[in-house]
């Protein structure tokens, strides 16, 4: 699977002008992908304000990355705001190339910025079947816990996507890879870069780790689009070999 991961920074609460901008980094995208993956709350950065800024399932950003996945013919994923049934979500949208949408809302929410005074957490871990890959969204904050991330659903690829500051960068670094590591998973971190309103600062590091925890895509801390290769047979083979996964405990979220 070839997956573009694109990474800059975003116009505060400006839907148009954020999409605007990641159509032009899209178009610089020369080769074939089979999925693009986007930031945390990609059209407005992470904003506490929920109610001026959400849109729902059939507005104009869920259009606009339909028809970019169906024109492209690939995969474009992705955080925003939702409004359903009179709340707010922090959700990953996967669009596929015909218009079929897979969501997942985050877990958990990020309490040092009350996140979960403005938004509903979500409930459920998601695994979405793709061109012959299982994939497992999850957002930012639940990097942090690695319970919720284990892979008893035999997953292939774990997806990030972050406003994740700088000064907490080392832990991003450290916990992606060690997400990869123990469930035996290709590991993708998309992040975004620049400053927020709220003076927060973000240098990046999106990366992509293979499931022995070696770099396939090093932390990048400049804005671009960068592609990678990822091969599930080499990953299914190292998986038999070693059979790590195979002594995994036993376990249910409650």
């Amino acid at each position: 699977m070839k997956i573009a991961l694109v990474q800059q920074p975003l116009v505060w609460e400006n839907a148009a002008e954020n999409r605007n901008l990641f159509q032009q980094k899209i178009n610089e995208i020369r080769t074939t992908v089979d999925l693009i993956v986007l930031p945390e709350m990609f059209t407005t950065g992470f904003s506490m304000n929920p109610k001026p800024i959400a849109e729902t399932m059939n507005g104009e950003t869920v259009l606009w990355m339909q028809k970019i996945a169906a024109d492209r013919n690939c995969a474009l994923a992705g955080s925003i705001v939702i409004s359903a049934k009179s709340k707010f979500y922090n959700r990953f949208l996967f669009v596929h190339p015909d218009g079929k949408i897979d969501f997942y809302d985050k877990k958990h929410l990020f309490s040092l910025a009350g996140e979960h005074h403005e938004y509903e957490a979500g409930n459920f871990q998601k695994i979405i079947e793709f061109r012959g890959f299982r994939i497992c969204s999850l957002i930012c904050y639940d990097l942090r816990f690695p319970v919720f991330a284990r892979n008893v659903d035999d997953y292939d690829v774990l997806v990030y996507v972050a406003n994740w500051p700088k000064p907490r960068i080392n832990a991003w670094d450290a916990l992606l890879k060690a997400r990869a590591i123990e469930n035996m998973s290709y590991c993708i971190g998309v992040n975004r870069t620049g400053e927020d309103a709220n003076k927060n600062e973000y240098c990046g590091h999106s990366q992509v780790i293979d499931y022995m925890g070696n770099s396939v895509l090093e932390p990048q801390t400049v804005d671009g689009v960068f592609v990678v290769d990822i091969n599930k047979e080499t990953m299914l083979e190292t998986r038999q070999k070693f059979g790590f996964l195979n002594d995994r405990d036993s376990f249910l979220l409650v």
